[in-house]
């Protein structure tokens, strides 16, 4: 007699495959494995009370019209300042199709308070990290990440300057950051794939981290299907 799986449990293989279906349309990369910073905790390499991203909703979330599912924390990288943070993740398993990447993430330091000739102020312009997409048939991609345009601090003043490239997603605040009359913002990038007759394998997470103070953060990817 043939056996049918439940959906129940179908769906259970695929968010520990970290694949999770969503519709027909989007599907969840799992960063959670990888997580080395929760959004409860304090951000700060000083760990000053209250620099946290708490205020982020979790769970499966819509911004900007791309469903994206936040865990309880984000894949952090290292820059000259953030020292014991990596200067990579590898391999972020995709193992599927790819029409489009959307991805949720910001940095840490670069702008906010830090103005122009400050120590830790980043230029726009300054490339700060990339997303190497790595094909099943050996080749690759890059994603970068450039202040600016892709990303920009996730404190911003009221007179600071969106991104050229990216869109700003989300918006919140938390305690330390309004001491110093800063909100919080995360920026969604949407990376059309030039081969999304070619599977995707895994995607590696790069700081410049020897070469710039901005410390960039990864909060969730989600993949968009042919």
């Amino acid at each position: 007699m043939k056996q049918t799986i439940p959906l129940a449990f179908a769906a259970f293989v695929l968010i520990a495959m970290g694949r999770t279906a969503v519709g027909d349309k989007f599907r969840f990369l799992d960063l959670q494995m990888r997580e080395n910073q929760k959004l409860t905790k304090e951000f700060a390499i000083d760990l000053r009370e209250g620099n946290t991203l708490s205020g982020v909703p979790t769970g499966e979330q819509k911004l900007l019209g791309i469903k994206f599912r936040i865990g309880k924390g984000v894949v952090h990288l290292g820059s000259t300042v953030q020292v014991k943070r990596p200067e990579k993740v590898e391999g972020i398993a995709v193992r599927g199709s790819v029409s489009k990447l959307h991805i949720l993430h910001a940095t840490q330091y670069g702008g906010g308070p830090n103005k122009e000739g400050a120590r830790w102020h980043v230029v726009d312009g300054t490339l700060i990290g990339e997303y190497r997409i790595h094909y099943k048939d050996k080749s690759t991609a890059t994603i970068p990440i450039v202040y600016g345009k892709d990303v920009r601090d996730w404190w911003f003043r009221a007179d600071e300057k969106g991104v050229t490239r990216g869109k700003v997603a989300w918006t919140g605040d938390n305690d330390l950051a309004k001491r110093y009359d800063c909100r919080l913002r995360l920026y969604v990038t949407s990376w059309k794939n030039p081969k999304p007759d070619v599977e995707v394998a895994t995607i590696d997470y790069i700081s410049r981290k020897k070469e710039t103070v901005a410390s960039p953060f990864c909060v969730a990817i989600t993949v968009e299907k042919p």
